[in-house]
């Protein structure tokens, strides 16, 4: 029987960080009751059903809607999604033809973050959604936040997958389909954008030790990618 505890991450944030500032993001959404709704796991592949398809085109199509927003990589997995995503500028890039690649965003990310905190790098912090908290901090929901990104993306993907329900048979879901809270990495630097990159591509045929899965016997280390990087040249 699977080990619950080790499947619970840290909810420490980054103090102080304006989350609408120019930075690579590591997101992690999770389905409301860890259901199977996506697809499933064959041989080490993800094989997305009509649903999970969705949410896929819901998620690359997200730079439409945000133009201030890159899309890196990303996978659907049977009960969650990850994906990296780059903020270019947020209002400062409207209009304008931004195309800063990626690996800029990432080393411009070393000088956002508060040096006198290097307890708070690299955590993949719990990010809760509160409509309160929106209408009362500007760094909750505002226009050019993760967190806006990420509240735009549940909502335009639970309406297709209530249309989906009602018009094509897709398994019924209670109340929400998403969990309230989705998982936040900030990216530091190349190298960690290498690993967390290599981890998505791999997620599918590390599902028997997901901690996202319900029935892994062994969950799999908190963070993979920050193991590797202390046994090379973290502190």
């Amino acid at each position: 029987m699977a080990n619950r505890s080790k499947h619970k991450r840290r909810s420490i944030r980054l103090r102080e960080y304006d989350y609408s500032e120019v930075g690579a993001y590591f997101i992690t959404i999770c389905v409301r009751d860890k259901k199977f709704l996506f697809g499933v796991i064959e041989d080490g592949k993800m094989m997305v059903n009509d649903a999970g398809s969705m949410v896929i085109h819901a998620w690359n199509d997200l730079s439409a809607r945000f133009p201030f927003l890159q899309m890196d990589e990303s996978v659907v997995m049977p009960n969650h999604i990850h994906g990296i995503v780059g903020i270019m500028g947020g209002i400062g890039c409207r209009g304008e033809p931004c195309v800063r690649p990626m690996s800029s965003i990432v080393a411009n990310q070393r000088n956002k973050t508060n040096p006198s905190e290097p307890s708070n790098l690299g955590e993949h912090k719990v990010r809760p959604y509160s409509l309160e908290s929106s209408r009362s901090s500007p760094r909750g929901t505002a226009n050019d936040s993760v967190g806006r990104i990420i509240q735009a993306f549940k909502s335009i993907t639970t309406v297709r997958y209530a249309h989906g329900v009602k018009e094509h048979g897709w398994e019924w879901f209670s109340g929400r389909l998403w969990q309230r809270n989705y998982y936040e990495h900030v990216i530091r630097n190349e190298d960690e954008m290498s690993l967390i990159r290599e981890y998505i591509v791999g997620n599918p045929m590390q599902w028997e030790v997901d901690r996202e899965n319900p029935a892994a016997d062994i969950a799999e280390a908190e963070e993979p990618w920050k193991v590797r990087e202390f046994s090379s040249s973290e502190p």
